[in-house]
């Protein structure tokens, strides 16, 4: 086939909306996720979990299990293979948790001590129920508090500063004509993607594949390439169909297990979480215990803003909640300071979970916002308008674009925001007082570099590679949407592929940065095709390849503090006789770049307010200080919001416009979550005139106010 160029370009897909490219595959089952691929001679991994919550394994009583039938092999610390730990990977230090069976330590409850191998999950199964472990218990310590001897500053915290000043905070406070001095507190919330973590591993022709569902090929293959001594070409890892993930589908122990079985037995090896094991071994949302001061004149203008957060992590591994980021950012003031805190406990370690930091530190500046205003006796949204900064508050960087006072603008002319009252505990609907609140919203703008590949086919189609990861976010589709743009074809014309690391490295779905991070490659290889092609000529058998990789040019973007921001609204119904609280209406209306698919963003935008509506009202997860054991680590004990719950849900976005930015899109993924639980707080608080600042907001809670 010849190239042929058109007059007239198709009418753009980029802005246009679009039902998923993958949805037939979905809806008919012909789309098939980790664990339901087909191998011969597979077998089965069952992983089995430490009952003590401190201590070592003194012995593993093995020849029972093994005689049982089906049974394969036992893994453990006496026999299992050795790995590498000691190194840093795509997104920082190893959690040591994921190199299974080094050694006889117990670091918390359900720590993995053992591996059951069999030819079906229900032998398997069985074998590790009746496996016997010994212990030799020592005393354990899981209590979070401020307090805890063991609270320190890390010297540094991925992708944040533990520590940022500016300023002279204890002159501005005492220069301050009022001050909101309050704590805040969030619990532990769970990822609980609907696909639980599922691997299989195999060795093929001198190479190890991985069928995997995770957020990132590249960095999972890169890591255990690592870990087990192998040179990044000879493994492989594929992930093509990915049911949520929401920052829990990195490299966990449930890979590590198959590899460490498939190279013991020769043969492929599948291991699953269960959902129960997943509240242990996938990672969580560390509990946070915040402070908010806040220094003000009487006009509301900031002169000292003070955030502190203390998070708990593992005895392994440091993770740090990163929830005064959001006060770096969002508001001016004379004087800044915030500071990150951690206590390690026998705990699992936590991880990052949809918009880490941003999302339990929004709870706490926003409503400390809210507190100011009532005391100053301001609108809030006036109170946010008179600290909007120029630049980064702290970083003294130019925006590259903000507007989140235009946000705030337009939600509060679409919720009548101008109609409230704003004394609280004034409207009724019988027995529920009825509140309004209203929070902002931000999250920062990330770049992965990347590479891609398009081919223009002999045929007329084209087939463009990008190691993507579509966790459910509609990632497949937004990307054929920008390469047929790009190249000005059809979008029926354009194959994509990706979820596999043999595609070439690119960036994680994380962070908001996926379709950011592929567009810009895709981007890229579509120019690069274009100067390749030449009109009227034939094209050969095997098509025209244009290969991209972006690093060099994130590495000269403009520096400038780039985010996300969004304006959240709520109305809220509280129920004076059961404490219930029943969200009536949500609103946010976000600014948050180019809109690539209309359809699948307001469905990440109404997921993510949707999820903030589960923080604030049901998510709680509680360990048994006894026993160090979760209680209800499962989907019946472990509350979140269901259809009930949901009142209609609005969202909108206005147009915005970085210069310096090739590629306009912002990341859609966390934002909605950021500010939602703080807009409900802040309307329970104008519905009966008391300030609750622990979530979630319970029943009981909301019954027995704590002191103000």
């Amino acid at each position: 086939m010849t190239v042929t160029t058109t007059t007239t370009a198709p009418p753009a897909a980029v802005g246009t909306s679009r039902t998923r490219v993958e949805g037939p595959q979905k809806v008919t089952g012909e789309a098939r996720y980790a664990a339901e691929q087909p191998f011969a001679e597979l077998a089965h991994g069952w992983l089995v979990l430490s009952s003590v919550t401190r201590g070592r394994v003194t012995g593993v009583d093995t020849e029972p299990a093994l005689a049982l039938p089906g049974v394969l092999a036992v893994l453990h610390p006496g026999n299992a293979p050795r790995v590498e730990t000691g190194f840093v990977g795509m997104l920082g230090a190893l959690d040591p948790t994921v190199a299974l069976f080094q050694d006889d330590r117990v670091q918390h409850r359900g720590w993995p001590v053992a591996l059951v191998v069999a030819e079906t999950s229900e032998q398997a199964r069985e074998a590790a129920e009746t496996l016997v472990v010994h212990y030799e218990d020592e005393t354990h310590d899981v209590a979070f508090h401020e307090d805890h001897p063991g609270v320190y500053t890390p010297e540094d915290a991925p992708h944040a500063l533990a520590v940022t000043h500016k300023g002279d905070a204890d002159a501005a406070l005492a220069a301050s004509a009022v001050v909101v001095d309050r704590r805040y507190t969030t619990p532990a919330h769970h990822h609980n993607p609907m696909e639980p973590h599922a691997a299989t591993a195999r060795w093929e022709g001198g190479r190890l594949e991985l069928v995997d569902s995770n957020q990132g090929t590249t960095w999972v293959a890169g890591d255990l390439a690592r870990m087990f001594s192998l040179d990044a070409g000879t493994v492989r890892v594929r992930s093509e169909h990915v049911g949520g993930g929401f920052g829990s589908k990195g490299l966990r122990v449930h890979q590590v297990a198959a590899v460490m079985a498939a190279t013991h037995l020769h043969r492929p090896v599948r291991v699953v979480m269960t959902r129960r094991q997943m509240f242990t071994l996938a990672g969580y949302r560390s509990p946070t215990i915040q402070r908010v001061r806040l220094g003000a004149d009487p006009d509301g203008r900031l002169r000292l803003l003070d955030h502190s957060g203390l998070n708990l992590t593992s005895r392994v591994y440091e993770f740090v909640e990163p929830t005064a980021s959001v006060s770096r950012v969002l508001y001016d003031a004379e004087a800044h300071h915030t500071d990150l805190r951690v206590v390690r406990l026998d705990v699992p370690s936590p991880t990052y979970m949809r918009a880490p930091g941003e999302a339990p530190g929004s709870f706490a500046l926003e409503c400390a916002i809210d507190e100011l205003a009532e005391e100053l006796g301001l609108d809030p949204i006036a109170v946010r308008a008179r600290n909007e900064p120029a630049v980064g508050p702290v970083s003294g960087l130019p925006f590259g674009g903000r507007q989140l006072l235009d946000c705030f603008r337009e939600g509060a002319e679409r919720f009548g925001w101008d109609a409230r009252d704003p004394r609280p505990g004034l409207r009724r609907d019988g027995r529920w007082l009825l509140g309004t609140g209203t929070a902002a919203s931000f999250f920062p703008v990330i770049a992965f570099p990347s590479t891609a590949s398009i081919t223009a086919e002999a045929d007329g189609t084209f087939t463009v590679r990008v190691n993507a990861a579509d966790i459910g976010t509609g990632g497949r589709t937004a990307l054929t949407s920008l390469a047929a743009d790009a190249l000005e074809v059809t979008p029926e014309r354009i194959r994509i592929r990706i979820g596999d690391s043999d595609l070439g490295p690119a960036g994680i779905a994380g962070g908001s940065a996926g379709t950011r991070s592929w567009a810009w490659a895709v981007g890229a290889a579509a120019r690069e095709l274009r100067e390749l092609l030449v009109p009227g000529a034939a094209l050969p058998p095997e098509g025209v390849t244009a290969h991209a990789d972006t690093t060099a040019e994130i590495g000269a973007l403009p520096q400038k503090e780039r985010h996300s921001y969004g304006a959240q609204f709520a109305e809220v119904a509280v129920d004076t006789m059961t404490g219930e609280v029943r969200v009536r209406r949500l609103l946010g209306v976000f600014a948050a770049g180019r809109i690539v698919n209309p359809l699948t963003a307001r469905n990440q935008l109404v997921g993510g307010m949707t999820w903030g509506l589960s923080m604030a009202l049901h998510e709680e997860a509680a360990r048994d200080q006894v026993s160090g054991a979760h209680v209800g680590a499962d989907l019946a004990g472990y509350h979140f919001a269901a259809h009930a719950d949901v009142p209609p849900v609005e969202t909108y976005w206005i147009e915005e416009n970085d210069d310096d930015d090739p590629v306009g899109i912002k990341g859609i993924g966390e934002i909605g979550i950021v500010g939602t639980a703080a807009a409900i707080a802040n309307a329970v608080w104008h519905a009966t005139g008391v300030r609750h600042r622990d979530l979630p907001l319970r029943p009981d809670r909301i019954l027995t106010p704590g002191p103000e």
